[in-house]
């Protein structure tokens, strides 16, 4: 029998949409994120009760999307007549208002690849006939690029129009036990290692898991996971060989540009242009020390998700033994360590969240580097700055006080403030957690979350 997977989170993006069709003006709404994120579901969600008219634009020629569209809205109101005219673009939208549909137009980035005159149309169509009817509209894109400079972009005859945005963003990794509520935090850290907030992901190993297969078999030949990373890029890159090298290399931690162009053995002026093309397309970010200058010596690179982080680290670099074996040699001991790059963005997240809490009283954090010295979190208020050492491992007491020792150090050495300093540690687990919490370090383990 068919059990329809939870829903979890979008709180405040369901708000905002439910507002928007509950309003007496129009709106012109912008959704747009990666791929499997969740934005179809999220508008499908808002839209129950709601008269509708939901259209998926392919890659088809602009004649095509029309006629669908055409059909779509003729079954949608019944008329017939609809379905043998030759109608325009600016006639089938003002049809669908008049009819009182919230209209929704899918990959919307499609329909410009097969008509580049789409958001003139649209732009059109709107100034002169749905803005006046208070009509009702959304465009979503999983194409980020075409979406930011096509849709979105000063340059676009769109450009302005809009009424609200969002860009959706993975779930956070607290909302994931909403999904998997019989694991431990400590599944939900590998199972976000493997498929971040990506809603699409976490379904498909929920699924999975829930028939009897182990965690190891997710991302096996056959599996969506195995193919989904070339995929992707492939779909947004029309030569991808030398994007996909340089995405290898950041994944295995050459993050910085220098060990970057190393690992690559490209030209320094080749893997720049690269990565400024993977930073619009939103597959890389960039992210600075801690309170310093924002230059490109002091940059790292970082990959977009932990879905391209494992799949780099582990399927594209292990594809051929997993083809030929069904599995990785070595697997549990390498996924534990890569564990430890993915256990400090769920301490980061955890930092910000006692941040909005007030139990920590800081409103900027991050990672502070130097060429001889890491610190895992930075947090910083108006009166007070917190220094925090993250490990993916279970500690003691003894091993408490020989990473707050060293953390003692770091600061004293690097850091002059006036400012209250506070230092901590965030583990897997940490015992006799509360006695040393009465000496005045802040500790934080996952049963904290």
């Amino acid at each position: 029998m068919y059990e329809e997977p939870p829903f979890v989170d979008r709180r405040r993006e369901l708000d905002l949409l439910k507002h928007a069709f509950e309003s007496d003006m129009a709106e012109l709404i912008v959704i747009y994120g990666r791929r499997r994120v969740g934005k179809t579901e999220l508008v499908k969600r808002s839209l129950k009760n709601v008269k509708r008219i939901y259209f998926l634009a392919d890659t088809s020629p602009d004649s095509d999307n029309r006629e669908r569209f055409r059909k779509l809205l003729a079954k949608a109101t019944g008329n017939t007549l609809i379905e043998r005219a030759e109608l325009s673009w600016e006639e089938l939208l003002k049809l669908a208002s008049q009819a009182g549909f919230v209209i929704v137009i899918d990959e919307f980035p499609f329909l410009i690849q097969s008509n580049s005159s789409i958001p003139s149309i649209f732009q059109r169509v709107w100034d002169n006939v749905l803005l006046k009817m208070g009509a009702k509209m959304i465009l979503l894109g999983s194409s980020i690029s075409v979406m930011e400079s096509d849709v979105l972009g000063y340059r676009s005859p769109i450009y302005g129009r809009r009424t609200a945005q969002i860009y959706l963003t993975p779930l956070k990794f607290k909302d994931i036990k909403g999904l998997f509520p019989e694991h431990s935090w400590e599944d939900i850290v590998r199972i976000y290692g493997i498929a971040d907030g990506i809603p699409a992901y976490l379904q498909e190993i929920r699924y999975r898991l829930m028939h009897g297969e182990r965690l190891t078999d997710v991302f096996t030949p056959g599996k969506p996971l195995f193919e989904e990373g070339e995929f992707l890029i492939r779909s947004e890159l029309w030569e991808p060989g030398r994007y996909l090298l340089i995405l290898k290399a950041i994944a295995f931690s050459n993050t910085k540009f220098g060990e970057i162009v190393n690992f690559t053995s490209l030209p320094s002026p080749t893997v720049s242009q690269y990565l400024s093309n993977l930073k619009k397309l939103h597959l890389v970010r960039v992210e600075y020390p801690f309170g310093a200058r924002e230059t490109r010596r002091n940059a790292r690179y970082f990959l977009s998700d932990n879905y391209f982080n494992f799949y780099f680290r582990f399927i594209y670099t292990h594809r051929d033994e997993l083809i030929e074996m069904g599995e990785i040699e070595g697997f549990e001991e390498m996924f534990n360590t890569y564990l430890g790059y993915i256990f400090e963005k769920v301490a980061m997240e955890m930092i910000w969240e006692k941040m909005r809490m007030g139990e920590i009283q800081a409103r900027s954090a991050g990672r502070w580097w130097r060429k001889d010295a890491e610190i895992d979190v930075v947090a910083e208020g108006r009166k007070n700055i917190y220094f925090f050492e993250v490990k993916w491992a279970s500690l003691k007491k003894k091993e408490i006080g020989r990473i707050i020792s060293t953390l003692q150090e770091k600061v004293a050495e690097h850091w002059k403030t006036n400012k209250r300093i506070h230092l901590g540690v965030v583990g897997k687990e940490i015992a006799g957690k509360e006695e040393l919490r009465r000496e005045g370090f802040l500790l934080y383990d996952l049963r904290d979350l």
